[in-house]
């Protein structure tokens, strides 16, 4: 360079193609509490449940009775830390495992969450955790001060103490859906009534491999005969003599006008949430 210029010299610069501007992924509850983020209860709990898919930076809100069992088994051999169904039990050992991150949360290339009808999910959740009296209910037992014999418990007793916000959050199990929603938005959202389309979409978008893990857990009642009549008021005792004759009521025969009335009324949000995503033809009751 000569003397006294004012010219820089030149050197060859290496020009990056730009870019591609990332989804910017909203939390939904960050903003609507003025405390720290640790602290933000609802933000804490959403989180909690959103678990991570790391060969596609993925993230998955689990909701428990909504085809979790079949998510968790299948992101834990994705995620390499079991081969198969010889390895089930161990989701059960490590629900917070896979727990994203707020860095994974803020960064994941795509979003997705499985829901479902409410008054489906309510009756899976009271076959499941009260008839066959798992942890859950004794969770509930003592929630509502030891009050009523275990075996005669009706759903519709049930449903009408989740007219308590404190009852109906007392267990992830009844919870209401909308409580686990950790983004404003999701790339998808999947329904278990229609849950093919999830294994479709899965396959496609992230290359995942959905396996069933209803064989393995004995959840549901596929394969169960359904008896005739009318069990809103039939005590869980007697549900579970039905159940180990192989015999399962449908989710329509728990229900009546009222209890179809209370639970749009408790769980008005999810009904709500449901009915935006998938119309209301996808409910038990529309």
């Amino acid at each position: 360079m000569a003397t006294g210029s004012s010219v820089w010299a030149c050197w060859p610069v290496r020009i990056e193609a730009p870019m591609t501007p990332r989804t910017t992924r909203l939390l939904r509850h960050a903003r609507r509490h003025k405390v720290r983020l640790q602290q933000n209860a609802p933000h804490q709990f959403a989180a909690g449940h959103a678990l991570a898919h790391y060969p596609s930076n993925s993230v998955y809100t689990m909701i428990p009775k909504n085809a979790c069992s079949t998510m968790r088994f299948t992101l834990a051999i994705e995620n390499g830390c079991i081969a198969g169904a010889e390895d089930i039990n161990w989701i059960h050992h490590n629900n917070t495992t896979f727990v994203a991150s707020l860095r994974e949360l803020a960064t994941a290339d795509y979003t997705f969450v499985v829901l479902r009808c409410p008054f489906r999910r309510l009756v899976s959740c009271f076959l499941d955790k009260f008839v066959q009296k798992t942890m859950e209910f004794w969770v509930y037992y003592n929630a509502m001060d030891r009050s009523f014999d275990p075996d005669a418990l009706s759903f519709r007793a049930f449903v009408d103490s989740l007219q308590e916000y404190r009852v109906r959050t007392i267990n992830i199990h009844w919870r209401p859906q909308s409580d686990f929603l950790v983004y404003e938005d999701y790339d998808s959202y999947f329904r278990v009534e229609a849950f093919d389309e999830a294994v479709a979409e899965l396959r496609e978008r992230i290359g995942m491999q959905v396996r069933d893990a209803r064989e393995l857990t004995r959840h549901g009642t596929a394969g169960q005969d359904a008896p005739e009549g009318s069990f809103a008021d039939t005590p869980t005792g007697a549900l579970k003599r039905l159940a180990d004759d192989g015999l399962a009521p449908r989710p329509e025969q728990f229900y009546d006008e009222a209890l179809i009335g209370a639970v749009r009324r408790f769980y008005a949000p999810d009904i709500a949430l449901y009915t935006d995503r998938f119309g209301a033809s996808g409910l038990l009751f529309s």
